[in-house]
């Protein structure tokens, strides 16, 4: 047997349940089985607490004080997901459930019933692995089913993003990193597991910050993972190309390295000394507003900082309310030419054209471009990207729509 897991297991000799014995956190509770929360009539249950708690310790997670807490959430937000994919009529098959087990017990380089018996060795119970394999289906399959055909990357946008990865040696980033330690089998499983966890939850500059403080070996853990200027022509290509698909403030996929696994989050950019390229085509957005609603306008333009946050005001409306489009220059439409060409990436400006009223942006302008680049992975990574910001704004109105009470 492989020390992978049995190496992880030995932290849970005698675990404490936040400090407290789990036999005597549980009774100040009411018991095992008794409700901790419940969703939309739902109950989780101590029980369900505890076992997760154990389940994510095991795999290196949760290391800090407020575990038990983050454990709730995440035992809501399984049931969300669940109840949501119930609702659709997604139904995860046991082919399906006994792949997804057998997948991530890969990850620790076992096999499903290796795995399995570590668990239990551990005291976590065959169910506690299954259930949380199955909610993370259930999740994938209702959200490629709901939002895969709206997620689908356009050529205009690959090529956009191909025109960005050409223009590195023009500037320069503000990064913060997470660094994971990655030099044993043990440790790999652990920081896969641990790094797609962060990237999940962490949504803010000081939520990253406050990862790193915890859980970064990189000497920059003392100033929150906070890095210096870097220019980006410094930087490895699929690195650079990573970063320049991000907005401040969010992060890049987790990067593996011989020995570590990073995680970077985008706190600025800069442009340094731009290479002169000529403009071939514009990529711009609409959205529509009534024409006598200028101050609602105006609310919208506050909410925005790149052209896709428009894909969020205009999730639920008709579709001919948000239009995005990336012409040439000479194609463009006079009187939209003449606005655009007062704007930088990332402005607005109201747009009135007879009885109409939209919020005009300019999302970027696209040189001629570079060669090299895969356009199969440009879309892949880009497609991942936006089904991910589609799923969270998901279930946060799932959260938000949900009857939940503590006990």
């Amino acid at each position: 047997m492989k020390s992978t897991i049995r190496t992880i297991g030995a932290l849970l000799v005698g675990m404490t349940f936040l400090g407290v014995p789990a036999e005597t956190a549980l009774a100040q509770s009411g018991g095992a089985f008794a409700e901790r929360v419940q969703v939309n009539g739902r109950a989780v249950t101590n029980w369900e607490v505890s076992q997760r708690i154990a389940f994510m310790r095991l795999l290196g997670s949760g290391g800090g004080g407020g575990i038990e807490q983050q454990v709730v959430d995440m035992l809501i937000e399984d049931r969300l997901k669940l109840e949501a994919a119930d609702r659709a009529g997604l139904r995860i098959t046991e082919e399906e459930l006994a792949a997804g087990k057998a997948e991530f017990a890969s990850r620790a380089e076992l096999t499903t019933e290796q795995f399995v018996q570590e668990l239990r060795g551990a005291g976590v119970a065959e169910e506690t692995f299954t259930d949380f394999v199955e909610a993370g289906l259930a999740w994938r399959a209702l959200v490629r089913a709901r939002f895969g055909p709206r997620a689908q990357i356009t050529e205009a946008e690959i090529d956009r993003a191909m025109a960005l990865s050409s223009r590195t040696g023009a500037a320069r980033v503000l990064l913060s990193e997470l660094v994971l330690r990655a030099d044993t089998p043990e440790f790999a499983a652990q920081s896969k597991v641990l790094a797609e966890q962060l990237r999940r939850q962490i949504t803010s500059p000081a939520g990253f910050a406050a990862a790193a403080r915890e859980y970064s070996v990189s000497s920059t853990r003392e100033t929150g993972g906070r890095l210096d200027w870097l220019d980006l022509a410094n930087l490895p290509p699929q690195i650079a190309s990573q970063i320049l698909a991000l907005a401040p403030g969010q992060m890049a996929e987790p990067i593996e390295v011989p020995n570590a696994i990073i995680l970077f989050q985008l706190r600025a950019l800069e442009e340094t000394t731009p290479k002169a390229a000529e403009t071939l085509s514009v990529d711009y957005a609409r959205f529509f507003v009534a024409p006598d609603s200028r101050a609602s306008a105006q609310e919208i333009i506050a909410r925005l900082d790149s052209c896709d946050d428009l894909y969020g005001i205009a999730k639920g409306l008709p579709e001919e309310q948000l239009q995005r489009q990336t012409l040439a220059v000479a194609d463009l439409p006079q009187d939209i030419g003449i606005e655009l060409a007062k704007l930088d990436e990332g402005e607005t400006t109201i747009l009135t054209r007879d009885a109409s009223q939209s919020i005009l942006m300019l999302c970027g302008r696209t040189p001629e471009l570079g060669e090299g680049v895969d356009r199969e992975a440009v879309r892949a990574r880009l497609f991942n990207q936006r089904l991910s910001s589609y799923a969270d704004s998901f279930l946060a109105e799932l959260k938000a729509d949900a009857i939940i009470l503590s006990q």
